[in-house]
């Protein structure tokens, strides 16, 4: 394994900035898409404006708390009354080079001149270096991660594999033939690949050269990482991001906590009042990019977590967050994939034989596993075919395969939770 992927960083200056520093650079940051925002951006002049506050009263990150969190039920709203971006676009539409589409759906442009080096500071703080191959295994079908990472790879001076989501014996066969040394996808998938190489008589160490791992989209039990190190000889560390805003958080060698970017802020705030809380107090993430093409201005993510502001033995100085600890609304992610709830109705409303449904989300081995349990209002039905119809359905709805179980009347409670999340991690 190379000496170098344990010490050093993309940016030092950046990311070894005094708090005061950081406070001045961001301040700076902010003030700069805040103006473009209110100019360019009619959803969030109009935001501004039901706050009663103009451009110039934003001076610092602490003038954040002056705008309200938006959320993504009202990202996906305004969408649907001004296709496709809500207002939130900061661009000319000749200036976009695509249009990504996210569970909900969400409509996300994405600039022809990508600049953001947030993930490629996640990468090198992993471990990534320059000349390394790295198999891109998350999707590029519609979403931008893929795309993100790939750009990212290309700032470090890496190779990139874009393999996409499964077809797991031609994955392994495309790692051992060019020799792949990085890995970018979930944890899941990564012992997948593990689990069917040692099944087809491979030496996960002699036979492949993965040195270092980047993964994301699910939770990483140490169990399961000091598993997946030990089978490959590998580095594995893991970052925090969403579709909607990018790389929010990353691991570094220590892998105590994951440092937030410079070049983005991230706060948490309690849900119901919207107050900024500090360090050791579970809220929710919510995120301001510097973005001028689609300036999200505190960005409520829904996802529950709590940040660390202790000085990291790597010398990175920003706070890190500890972990994703669940979710303020009931949106949930499986497999890598959000699942909302409405979409829990739309595949019921596909089939008038149904009554109540819900969605049991399960978690056997290193794998998901999802259950769309649906109560029977017709008794005269061919139970496989519906079964099939709605299993197909599933996949077109929420983009992810699923089982399909049938209980009795009743068994559904009127109150029961659309989607009941029943996974457990260490």
């Amino acid at each position: 394994m190379a000496a170098n992927r344990s010490s050093g960083y993309l940016n030092c200056a950046l990311e070894t900035m005094s708090q005061d520093e950081r406070l001045a650079y961001q301040s700076r940051r902010l003030r700069e898409v805040v103006s473009h925002a209110h100019e360019h951006a009619e959803a969030i002049r109009k935001r501004m404006q039901q706050a009663s506050i103009a451009p110039d009263d934003f001076r610092g990150v602490e003038d954040l708390g002056k705008l309200p969190v938006i959320k993504k039920s009202e990202l996906i709203e305004e969408q649907r009354k001004t296709l496709p971006f809500g207002g939130f676009l900061g661009l000319k539409s000749g200036e976009i080079r695509r249009i990504y589409v996210s569970p909900g759906p969400i409509y996300e442009p994405g600039e022809a001149q990508y600049d953001d080096r947030r993930w490629a500071q996640a990468l090198y703080a992993g471990g990534f270096r320059r000349g390394d191959i790295a198999q891109i295994t998350f999707n590029f079908n519609m979403v931008p991660v893929g795309f993100w990472l790939d750009k990212a790879l290309q700032q470090l001076g890496c190779i990139s594999v874009p393999a996409g989501v499964g077809n797991t014996e031609l994955q392994l066969q495309i790692m051992k033939e060019l020799k792949v040394t990085a890995y970018m996808g979930t944890p899941s998938f990564l012992a997948t690949l593990a689990e069917r190489a040692e099944r087809a008589g491979f030496d996960t160490r002699r036979d492949l050269r993965l040195e270092v791992g980047f993964v994301a989209a699910e939770p990483l039990p140490e169990t399961l990482r000091s598993d997946l190190e030990n089978r490959f000889g590998m580095l594995v560390r893991q970052s925090y991001g969403t579709a909607d805003v990018g790389c929010l958080g990353f691991e570094c060698i220590e892998k105590d906590g994951m440092h937030f970017p410079d070049d983005c802020i991230v706060e948490i705030i309690e849900p119901e009042t919207g107050r900024k809380l500090g360090a050791n107090e579970v809220g929710e993430v919510v995120a301001t990019v510097f973005d001028h093409g689609y300036p999200l201005i505190r960005f409520g993510t829904g996802d529950l977590s709590y940040f660390i502001d202790s000085l990291c033995p790597c010398g990175r100085t920003s706070p890190r967050l500890v972990k994703i600890m669940g979710r303020v609304d009931q949106l949930t992610k499986v497999k890598g994939l959000f699942v909302h709830p409405s979409q829990v109705d739309e595949t019921r409303a596909k089939f008038p034989q149904l009554g109540a449904c819900q969605l049991l989300v399960l978690r056997e081995g290193n794998q998901d596993r999802m259950i769309f349990k649906a109560e029977l209002a017709a008794a005269d039905v061919d139970i496989e075919d519906l079964r099939s119809r709605i299993g197909r359905m599933m996949q077109e709805v929420m983009r992810l395969k699923g089982e399909v179980e049938f209980v009795p009347a009743g068994s559904i409670p009127p109150d029961a939770k659309k989607i009941d999340d029943r996974r457990t991690w260490e």
